[in-house]
């Protein structure tokens, strides 16, 4: 197989498993009433469990970035599937609430290490001016399960019940882990030419504390979170809020919560991947596409305000559909980032910072929404909180991320001679 259709091969496999990881995640999304007949769970409850992995998860970042640049993506990955498999497996049989709070918990545990994995095997297989387009189709894969895993989840569950609906995600989750095991390995020495080996072994010895003190790398953690806030708040509360929020069945809010997701798939990949790439080999500013990009895609994630200001289902869903469209186009731009701007060596960490950042926003974005629609009998505010949110995240942009380029290795010099 040639270098390249080898990197393909990668960027389809990591797009894979996204695609599983996200159908995982989505499943409780579409179980609100399930749960409450089965469990008697309140909405406030609801908002918990939404979030529950999330804590796990959240707890695993940092460790997760240490471990993928220690032992490489490929060993890193095979015990964190195999965990997150073993957790959609426990949920299945769950008797208790307790009991599936546990297995949720464990399913953070093993997804913790995705994003991160994903970004540094982007870092190590693509040279950066080609890291949109498979840095997209695995970002892209998030949104297409959530638009192809909202309606069959939920009509699995509404046929066959709560328990074969995390069943299925399941054995998903196995066939995957046996798919990265047979095809994925990390790149021998030699095979890429766009790192260094001598930085690479130089920039090891960076501490999270080290990377946390740059304003780039602080500056992409807080717009990584404002949008993640937006995300999940969509990502959880979109089929229950159509349902309660707008009036509508049961069957047609599962249905028509996945049209925002197909489309945002759909606009991440074309201008985060294919456009973003395009630009850069054309020989334009890369730091300029990537943060314009970033920036207008972000900027039109403010349509997330339409729910707080109209009931009109129409207009609400197409206004859903252009915040997560454009949400969906800074995606690639930020997951690119932990490459782009890492000393290498330190990719994983870099990650596992923005990626912390996110778990908090996925935390506390499903159970705000929960008090805030029981306390004012209404979304409207908390879809107002996610715009307020989102526009910090900007102003993150703007103040402290700057341009998009590597952080020299001579800033740590003095703090690695300490």
């Amino acid at each position: 197989m040639t270098n390249g259709k080898k990197r393909e091969a990668i960027a389809l496999i990591l797009g894979v498993g996204i695609l599983v990881n996200y159908f995982d995640r989505v499943n409780l999304s579409v179980a609100h009433d399930a749960l409450q007949n089965t469990f008697g769970i309140s909405d406030i409850c609801f908002g918990y469990l939404l979030g529950a992995y999330s804590w796990t998860y959240a707890i695993m970042q940092l460790p997760s970035g240490s471990l993928l640049d220690r032992f490489g993506v490929r060993r890193v990955m095979l015990i964190a599937i195999t965990l997150w498999a073993l957790a959609s497996g426990l949920a299945a049989i769950a008797p208790t609430i307790l009991f599936l709070f546990a297995a949720r918990g464990l399913l953070g545990i093993g997804e913790a290490p995705t994003f991160p994995a994903c970004a540094k095997a982007i870092g190590l297989w693509f040279p950066p001016e080609s890291r949109g387009v498979p840095t997209a189709t695995f970002d892209a894969a998030a949104k297409l399960a959530i638009g192809l895993g909202t309606p069959i989840l939920g009509l699995v569950l509404l046929h066959f019940g709560l328990r074969i609906n995390f069943a299925v995600t399941a054995i998903l989750s196995a066939l995957y882990a046996g798919l990265f095991a047979w095809q994925y390995r990390d790149p021998q020495t030699g095979e890429t030419n766009h790192s260094s080996q001598i930085v690479e072994e130089q920039a090891s010895s960076l501490g999270i504390l080290d990377l946390l003190r740059e304003r780039k790398v602080l500056g992409a953690a807080i717009g990584s979170g404002a949008y993640n806030y937006c995300f999940y708040l969509l990502l959880t509360w979109m089929p229950f809020y159509l349902q309660k929020g707008l009036k509508m069945t049961s069957q047609n809010a599962v249905l028509w919560s996945a049209i925002p997701w197909l489309v945002a798939a759909i606009v991440g990949f074309v201008v985060g991947g294919l456009l973003t790439d395009m630009l850069v080999r054309r020989g334009y500013d890369a730091s300029t596409v990537r943060k314009t990009i970033l920036m207008v895609g972000t900027g039109m994630g403010l349509f997330i305000l339409a729910p707080a200001f109209s009931h009109n289902p129409q207009l609400v869903l197409i206004c859903l559909s252009l915040a997560l469209s454009g949400l969906s186009a800074a995606s690639p731009v930020l997951w690119t980032l932990p490459s782009l701007l890492a000393p290498s060596g330190s990719t994983g960490r870099v990650g596992s910072i923005m990626n912390q950042s996110n778990q908090v926003a996925a935390i506390v974005a499903p159970i705000a929404t929960g008090y805030i629609s029981t306390w004012t009998h209404s979304f409207a505010a908390a879809f107002l909180v996610a715009g307020i949110i989102l526009l910090i995240g900007i102003a993150s942009y703007i103040l402290l991320l700057k341009r998009i380029e590597r952080i020299p290795m001579d800033i740590f010099k003095d703090r690695l001679a300490t």
